[in-house]
């Protein structure tokens, strides 16, 4: 917990630095627009994935260690090759992961998060899942357990394997010659982010394209057909908490609605997509049939909303920091209480951001926790080390408190606006 901490410290300003350097190179071609609110919601979408990593909020059915201690045929030495096995036992089993993602509805619902961007770009590699709390895909690890290799060395190489994964989501490099042929490149992914029919579900592997070959998955990216990015359910909000829980959820409505007992049970094993005929026809949901012509999610932002939401990132930004490099001294229980707030915080400016009428009321509420986190323990023991850092948090606060109230008559107003054109 406190060492991958301590990595994401070193990561996520790399990573930052690389989705503005981007965008700043998009700007200055002319080629690429920078659509603030959705690079805002990507990277609040890695936040809280970074948060319930480091928490730990997840348990694994069949653990690799178990596998390992139990149905090894041998045991090696952890040598450079034992790392290479690794690496290529992870991509393997990230590839079958990644292909049942996309085509059971019910795995389909911790993978829209990543797909629900409508650009492709670094920042999208970032939307990363919370809503996965139970692993059941350590047995695709089993050639590697089989082979002996050690927990230890899974668990050096899959942040690197991870992390590896983050520089293909990118419009600004073209096809790599011969590199198309033995690894993921940013032309294979963007097929694979496209929701153009002769791009859907294509393109599946991580780091080698070689399983996509060999198991009927890979699909060349066409000249004459650009590739069209997002999902055909648009999720239409920059929430990532809602994006993350919008596809269960609509499960579990479908499941409860349906009069069919049969639907009700299989609706969770289907393809992705599938529905109760008697629910569709009732409950219609919005799809989108051209993938050439739609409006992307954009609601209308002043500039000071803006402006308002980069300084509401960059403040979790900085809590984000102050959790993992004190999250040994903040401890058990707290730890879960400071990111239970984190997660609130993301919420409410996510809220704000799409200009929900009751975002007031979100950030509202952060901000009277907020305070009372202040007064109760000096912000997880801030007030001891660097007390002008409680001043700074709690005048922010009240700050936000005051923008909120300016910012509730818009979102009344955008409210009985959208009443209107229903």
């Amino acid at each position: 917990m406190e060492t991958y901490g301590r990595i994401l410290l070193i990561a996520m300003p790399i990573f930052l630095g690389l989705v503005l350097l981007e965008k700043l190179y998009g700007w200055a071609v002319k080629k690429h627009p920078f659509r603030t609110m959705d690079v805002i919601s990507s990277l609040s979408s890695g936040y809280t994935n970074i948060i319930k990593d480091v928490l730990g909020i997840s348990v694994s059915i069949l653990t690799y260690g178990y596998m390992v201690e139990h149905w090894a045929l041998y045991k090696v030495q952890s040598t450079i090759w034992v790392y290479i096995i690794a690496f290529i036992a992870l991509d393997f089993s990230g590839y079958w992961v990644h292909r049942l993602s996309h085509q059971i509805n019910f795995f389909w619902n911790k993978h829209a998060i990543h797909h629900s961007s409508e650009e492709f770009d670094l920042a999208c590699a970032l939307r990363q899942s919370i809503s996965s709390f139970v692993n059941l895909f350590t047995i695709f690890l089993l050639p590697a357990a089989l082979l002996g290799v050690e927990p230890k060395v899974i668990a050096i190489v899959a942040p690197l394997h991870l992390f590896a994964q983050f520089w293909y989501h990118t419009i600004y490099i073209g096809k790599m010659g011969i590199l198309e042929h033995i690894i993921v490149t940013p032309s294979h992914h963007r097929v694979h982010h496209a929701m153009n029919p002769i791009y859907l579900d294509k393109n599946h592997g991580q780091i080698f394209i070689i399983w996509d070959k060999l198991f009927g998955t890979f699909q060349e990216e066409l000249p004459d057909v650009p590739p069209v990015y997002g999902i055909t359910r648009p999720v239409q909000t920059w929430n990532p908490i809602k994006i993350n829980f919008q596809h269960l959820w609509l499960l579990i409505k479908d499941a409860y609605r349906t009069k069919s007992w049969k639907d009700k049970a299989r609706i969770w094993f289907m393809p992705t997509g599938w529905r109760p005929a008697d629910v569709i026809e009732r409950y219609p949901v919005y799809k989108i049939d051209d993938p050439y012509h739609f409006q992307k999610y954009a609601p209308e932002a002043s500039v000071a909303l803006r402006t308002w939401t980069w300084i509401q990132f960059l403040f979790t930004f900085a809590l984000i920091n102050y959790f993992f490099i004190n999250i040994a001294k903040i401890g058990t229980p707290n730890i879960f209480v400071y990111g239970g707030f984190l997660f609130l915080y993301v919420f409410a400016y996510t809220e704000l951001m799409d200009k929900n009428p009751y975002a007031w009321a979100w950030e509202a509420l952060k901000n009277a926790i907020g305070l009372f986190l202040i007064y109760q323990n000096g912000w997880f023991g801030m007030s001891e080390t660097m007390p002008w850092g409680t001043v700074v948090l709690a005048s922010y606060f009240v700050l936000s408190s005051i923008v909120v109230a300016l910012f509730a008559r818009s979102l009344s107003f955008y409210s009985s606006q959208r009443l209107s054109n229903v």
